[in-house]
């Protein structure tokens, strides 16, 4: 098990510039060695045939092909909008903007 002293934090805390008081200082001094130790574990499992990851399962996009298809046209999109103006939808206000 590997130990943080006090100071070890306090020099993390001023290297980060992160003002702790004392109660930090001690609480934190355990829960990061806790970390460390987890990290230690981890690293003697994860052998030289054991790809770095960055998610348990493979991941990929989904793309499909962009093809251009028949659409609504304009005023079609527009005639059934509560309001439309100058060939755009017209929505009300949020968040006290400006016209």
């Amino acid at each position: 098990m590997s130990t943080l002293s006090r100071a070890d934090v306090a020099r993390l805390a001023a290297l980060a510039r992160i003002d702790m008081t004392d109660e930090d200082l001690d609480r934190l001094s355990g829960q990061l060695a806790a970390i460390v130790d987890s990290v230690a574990l981890v690293a003697e499992v994860a052998g030289e045939d054991v790809p770095a990851t960055s998610h348990p399962i493979p991941m990929s996009n989904v793309h499909r092909t962009d093809e251009v298809r028949p659409s609504l046209t304009q005023d079609q999109a527009l005639d059934a909008a509560p309001e439309a103006e100058d060939g755009r939808f017209r929505v009300p206000k949020i968040l006290g903007e400006e016209a």
